[in-house]
């Protein structure tokens, strides 16, 4: 199904509500602005394979910016609305985007990209207007709302940082073909979560991530109804579900911890009754915080591991975790390896890298090295998120560590290269290693540890110096909240830093 098959059927009924001002976007609207929008793009010469990105907060229109590029054959990639300027511009310049959709209230930043991203030629802006940006409003209504004559489906490319601290474009291969055909993602959500046009899906995410975007997306092609957060809140969203009486929803582990942090009147004031499937990923829920949700909620908690690269996808329901505690699940698609550093299987119970056989191929755009770096040792095809982690007996998969060091806080990717090469040309700064420590409620937060010029200058002074640098040259999120300092970190004398003899002594409870 595809918006306009739902809007000839139910077209009245709403496709979209924000749960936070209540306004709603029927799947007529939904169909109509995402071919206004269509035919636009093709007005701007845009053709199937081209490129577009929009930066947009959870806005009401998100959703039809993305289906209006999809019915097209586009490539969209949706821009994280943290990032900073010189982020947004690489991500632009990187994914050769021909078309930049933004809003008033993110002015600031898409007015000051305008220069270094000259390949754009269609500059659109919501609910107001900017310098260099015409009016989306106006532009779109001139537009048709049939469909436009060559519909074919397009595919997203979003991008995640790398370890070498530029963000990496995940390029999954566009069909071009009908918007009937279901893809993989519809069918895995179809057999595990038995969606409906009876469905209200509950997104509490930003947009822009992975799994917001494709569930809700998903979740329309069945004729349900998506309730979007503005921002997530725990207490707002117990009201949501009773509100809307909300069937399905997912989340990360940090909304499930602030949730239960509520005091017990709170939590128990709302009716979640109509709630059939909580769906979780993004990171491994700590035991404890699950077993909670479990008690609390039921059997209704659904975990899944996989990434935007479509490589594997892993399944648990909440019986069989509670049989396997901490597992992330059993693979669905893809045959699950792990390999040591030469490539070789290794047997259940011990530790290495986790690599699928046979699932989803992709590429990151632009990038061969990287690409390769995915792909087994052994050049079998096997592809990797660079997680580390064993499986057991049955099959069961556990994550143990990130093979890159990444930082997860929060359900977000973080990774540490990024603020590394931003402090380490801090005139006070000789050494710098970032990563990631406990948080109870985030997972993990960033901590940089530093190596000051000069010993003397150690001291919180320039612990809020170095924060305020980082944050002004990236989103904050990616920044440290707290710097020690040594007299000297653990290098090899090759120059190879021992990052791990720093992190252990953050993690003394670590098995």
């Amino acid at each position: 199904m595809y918006p306009g098959a739902i809007a000839a059927v139910s077209p009245d009924k709403p496709a979209v509500i924000m749960a936070g001002s209540g306004r709603i976007i029927t799947h007529r609207e939904l169909d109509e602005e995402s071919n206004r929008l269509a035919h636009l793009f093709r007005a701007a010469g845009l053709r199937p394979g081209d490129h577009i990105a929009f930066m947009l907060p959870n806005h009401p229109l998100f959703l039809a910016v993305a289906w209006a590029a999809h019915r097209s054959g586009l490539y969209y990639t949706p821009i994280n609305s943290r990032l900073r300027t010189d982020e947004v511009a690489y991500i632009i310049g990187n994914c050769g985007a021909r078309a930049f959709i933004s809003s008033a209230d993110l002015a600031g930043v898409a007015t000051s990209i305008t220069a270094t991203t000259p390949r754009v030629e269609l500059r659109l802006m919501m609910d107001g207007t900017a310098d260099g940006f015409d009016s989306y409003e106006e532009a779109v209504a001139k537009q048709p709302s049939s469909p436009i004559d060559d519909e074919c489906t397009g595919a997203d490319m979003l991008y995640s940082s790398g370890t070498t601290g530029r963000p990496k474009g995940v390029k999954v291969t566009a069909t071009h073909g009908p918007l009937t055909e279901p893809g993989m993602l519809f069918k895995l959500i179809q057999a595990l979560f038995a969606p409906s046009a009876d469905s209200v899906y509950l997104s509490p995410a930003p947009l822009y991530h992975a799994a917001p975007l494709r569930y809700c997306l998903t979740f329309q092609r069945f004729g349900a109804t998506v309730v979007v957060m503005e921002r997530f809140d725990p207490e707002r969203y117990l009201q949501a579900v009773e509100r809307y009486q909300v069937t399905h929803s997912q989340l990360v582990p940090t909304m499930f911890i602030k949730m239960l942090k509520l005091p017990e009147e709170i939590r128990t004031k709302y009716d979640i009754s109509s709630l059939q499937h909580a769906i979780h990923a993004a990171a491994p829920c700590p035991v404890p915080v699950k077993e909670q949700m479990i008690d609390w909620w039921g059997p209704i908690i659904h975990e899944y591991y996989a990434g935007t690269e479509g490589n594997g996808f892993l399944y648990v329901n909440a019986q069989d975790w509670l049989r396997h505690k901490g597992t992330v699940g059993r693979s669905l698609l893809g045959v699950v390896h792990i390999l040591d550093e030469d490539g070789d299987d290794l047997p259940p119970g011990e530790h290495g890298t986790v690599y699928f056989e046979n699932g989803g191929t992709f590429e990151y755009h632009g990038d061969p090295d990287k690409t390769r770096a995915a792909r087994d040792p052994q050049g079998r095809g096997w592809t990797t998120l660079g997680d580390i982690g064993y499986l057991d007996d049955e099959g069961f998969l556990y994550l143990t560590d990130r093979r890159s060091y990444m930082i997860i806080s929060g359900g977000v990717n973080i990774y540490p290269q990024e603020a590394e090469n931003v402090l380490s040309v801090h005139p006070n700064v000789a050494d710098v290693a970032v990563f990631g420590v406990p948080d109870e409620e985030m997972g993990e937060q960033v901590k940089a540890v530093v190596e000051p010029m000069s010993m003397d200058e150690a001291g919180p002074e320039l612990e809020a110096e170095l924060i305020a640098y980082c944050r002004e040259r990236l989103a904050h999120y990616k920044c440290p909240k707290s710097v020690d300092f040594r007299a000297e970190l653990p290098r090899h004398p090759t120059g190879k830093l021992y990052k791990r003899l720093l992190r252990d002594e953050y993690w003394p409870a670590r098995t």
